[in-house]
């Protein structure tokens, strides 16, 4: 549904995606992504549509889907060596850092849920100046990509908190239906977000304010 001023979603605990969600990495998606898809002569314009939220093994299963997958897994682990030396143009989502700061500072159950690994994920929450979660799931924890919903059951269970009393901040079309599937409420943010169907829709997390209610669930308020 659209965003509007009064929406107020409550959780236990919130499960985050990282690029496009608390860490806008677009440049340097795009400039890796497109080299690939120039050295193996695919349309740039749909590599893109595929590859964001998915882990890249997954992206090149879908894209060249007559490939044996143990040339995904090694090319994927040559491609995130380049996105893990590439940081420029990395910068936070606006809002990241006050979100993660009222979490933090309010003892609230969060987790990061990401599709990059523990390398990755460190240097560009590192990059766009965001304190890491104490948990955190990244490639190396699940056996399977969004939009499986692995990552965000898994979170959810490390938390010790039900799915449905789950809030998933996702940005991409794979991360909403994974957050979907695993059972939880979806907030959609950036442009990528809203045809993917989440519960509702922010355009960064400026939008976004937390605190805690009186029986120590989170409140989101939305708008």
């Amino acid at each position: 549904m659209p965003m509007t001023a009064t929406t107020v979603l409550s959780a236990r605990a919130l499960l985050l995606d990282m690029d496009g969600t608390l860490v806008n990495s677009d440049a340097v998606v795009e400039r890796c992504w497109q080299r690939w898809a120039a050295l193996h002569g695919l349309d740039a314009v749909e590599v893109m549509k595929v590859v964001h939220g998915r882990q890249g093994y997954a992206s090149m299963a879908l894209l060249l889907p007559d490939r044996p997958m143990a040339e995904n897994h090694a090319e994927n682990a040559r491609m995130l060596a380049e996105e893990t030396a590439d940081i420029d143009g990395v910068v936070p989502v606006p809002g990241a850092a006050a979100f993660m700061a009222s979490l933090r500072d309010g003892g609230l159950a969060h987790a990061l849920v990401t599709s990059a690994d523990v390398a990755l994920s460190t240097r560009r929450m590192a990059a766009a100046g965001l304190t890491q979660p104490d948990l955190r799931i990244t490639a190396e924890s699940v056996g399977a990509s969004k939009p499986d919903p692995e990552g965000f059951l898994k979170g959810a269970a490390e938390l010790g908190i039900d799915p449905a009393d789950c809030v998933v901040f996702e940005d991409s079309g794979a991360g909403i239906a994974a957050g979907r599937a695993a059972g939880m409420r979806v907030v959609g943010v950036g442009p990528r977000a809203g045809a993917h169907g989440p519960t509702v829709v922010v355009d960064d997390l400026t939008q976004v304010r937390v605190e805690a209610g009186a029986a120590g669930e989170i409140l989101l308020h939305i708008g």
